[in-house]
């Protein structure tokens, strides 16, 4: 059995981390994560928790010795499970992968919670136990270092996909409200000279009496 855990601070707020959660995938920099499918969906109607069932589709670039214990098939599938939150700020987020899961196990939380010292900024942190099943146990040691080091490799490939797609979305807003701001002006400006165009048109027919 192997552990993985890391922590990092992202610097968006909860609001647009969460949102830009779930338009993380595709992103060129995590090219094994090829389709996501959303199982289910709903909003329980007593605590307001959004709950989320999805399926991610990978790619897995494993040596053959690797994939020959995992089954052969480059393709694998992973079930994740979320709930977020929006009274405690907080999103949870557990996966298990659904292939050969009988030899091999990985199971994965993850958690996105308001920075105490600074709400501006968003915490995560990452955590991941791997286990080798019992018909490799003359191997788990190899396979479940493998598998650390690739998983190991993978979070940080991740958490700098996410980066790229929180920054996309942080452009794309800023833009969104710099063309509100124009479509504002305009309208004020168009309202002022329609004010005045009516304001002349008042006086003009006040001096024809």
């Amino acid at each position: 059995m192997k552990f993985f855990q890391t922590t990092h601070k992202f610097e968006h707020d909860w609001a647009q981390v969460t949102a830009g959660n779930w338009m993380k995938y595709p992103n060129e920099q995590c090219p094994h994560v090829i389709a996501v499918d959303v199982l289910d969906r709903h909003v329980d109607p007593e605590t307001g928790v959004l709950r989320t069932e999805r399926l991610l589709t990978c790619n897995q670039n494993a040596p053959a010795l690797v994939l020959k214990f995992l089954g052969g098939s480059t393709l694998s599938y992973v079930r994740e499970t979320s709930e977020l939150d929006p009274k405690t700020k907080r999103l949870t987020m557990k996966t298990q992968n659904l292939s050969m899961c009988n030899v091999l196990t990985i199971n994965e939380t993850v958690t996105y919670t308001v920075n105490p010292t600074d709400a501006s900024t968003t915490m995560f942190k990452q955590e991941a136990e791997i286990v080798a099943g019992p018909s490799l146990s003359r191997f788990s040691s190899y396979i479940e270092d493998f598998c650390l080091t690739r998983f190991r490799d993978n979070a940080a490939v991740g958490r700098k996909g996410f980066e790229t797609v929180l920054e996309k979305l942080k452009v794309a807003r800023q833009e969104a409200q710099q063309q509100l701001g124009k479509a504002q002006s305009q309208i004020e400006k168009a309202t002022s000279q329609i004010e005045k165009a009516a304001a002349s048109a008042t006086a003009s027919a006040a001096a024809a009496l």
